[in-house]
């Protein structure tokens, strides 16, 4: 179910090593390392572009982007963007959002250009994650440092409300159905998932998890939930429909699961072991480790590319 926009492009892993200023190339079929190329300082996420065309390194303290050709697997010339710590793109592809966390604000630019159209100022610490209400009008965002998880207003680009989760909210997803906000909370009530209403924004419940809960990624069939419990060592898998949590799957000897991917078939989910310099790969249908995938120091936000969606709207693969 890949759009004709990527039919020709060959599945590969794309892992941001944080520690060593580089990205890793993974051929998924093989579990081999197929390529290590040098990027910017502190690369933090791997993202595909809205038309799926490019995929972009936010180099956070290197302060620019450097383009990926998926087809090729090639890097292209960095070029400056301040403080991308991550990526969005709204919906209709206007505007490319970048989650300046140093500075505490979404800057809004050309997706074409880069030009700066305008900045949003967050008057809350660390806003780094997001996504998009299914009317495609509002952006929600989680502040990690403080919080709080916040609501933009895409016609205005104006700041609309709040809601204080407390704990530190990272990862945002989009129910099934349109009507809450999944938000990973880092360490609220020892870890789990903030469930917010974002019309009254209001967190209408709370699910435990595990230590860490950091990342968020639906099944390919978007019955479920995968929940990266980063400090346990653990993903959870939440049922949508019922908020349970109905599986958890162990790393053995432990580990730090943290952004990553599902396979283009769903069978496959592809995360980054953020303190083991590692990719996991886990069976989705057995819930089990497959396999440890050497990468370089610090991986982080991790691309599986390409997966089936019309258009990109960030991060490591919020589709549409």
């Amino acid at each position: 179910m890949l759009a004709e926009l990527v039919a020709d492009v060959p599945p590969r892993v794309y892992v941001p090593n944080g520690h060593h200023n580089s990205v890793t190339v993974i051929d998924p079929a093989t579990l081999q390392v197929v390529d290590t190329f040098p990027v910017g300082g502190l690369p933090q996420h791997v993202v595909p572009s809205y038309d799926l065309q490019t995929l972009y390194v936010n180099n956070n303290t290197g302060n620019t982007l450097t383009p990926i050709d998926p087809r090729t697997g090639q890097p292209g010339a960095s070029f400056p963007v301040d403080d991308p710590y991550n990526l969005y793109f709204t919906p209709g592809g206007r505007y490319a959002a970048v989650m300046a966390e140093r500075n505490s604000q979404i800057d809004f630019r050309d997706p074409l250009t880069w030009e700066l159209v305008t900045s949003v100022e967050i008057p809350h610490r660390g806003v780094n994650h997001a996504d998009f209400t299914l009317d495609g009008t509002t952006m929600i965002a989680s502040c990690e440092f403080s919080g709080w998880v916040v609501r933009i207003d895409l016609a205005t680009l104006t700041y609309t409300g709040e809601v204080e989760v407390t704990g530190e909210p990272i990862d945002v997803r989009l129910s099934p159905d349109g009507s809450r906000m999944y938000v990973a909370n880092h360490v609220k009530q020892g870890g789990g998932v903030s469930v917010i209403d974002p019309v009254a924004m209001t967190e209408v419940t709370f699910i435990p998890t595990g230590g860490g809960a950091h990342g968020l990624y639906p099944s390919r069939d978007a019955t479920q939930l995968y929940v990266t419990n980063r400090d346990a060592g653990t993903v959870s898998v939440i049922d949508f429909a019922t908020n349970a949590v109905v599986a958890t799957w162990t790393i053995p000897g432990g580990g730090s699961p943290d952004m990553g991917g599902v396979s283009a078939d769903g069978t496959q989910f592809w995360v980054s072991g953020r303190y083991h310099d590692v990719v996991y790969v886990f069976d989705t249908v057995a819930g089990q480790l497959l396999s440890k995938v050497p990468v370089g120091g610090g991986p982080h936000g991790l691309a599986y590319f390409p997966q089936p969606g019309r258009y990109s709207l960030g991060h490591t693969g919020n589709y549409r």
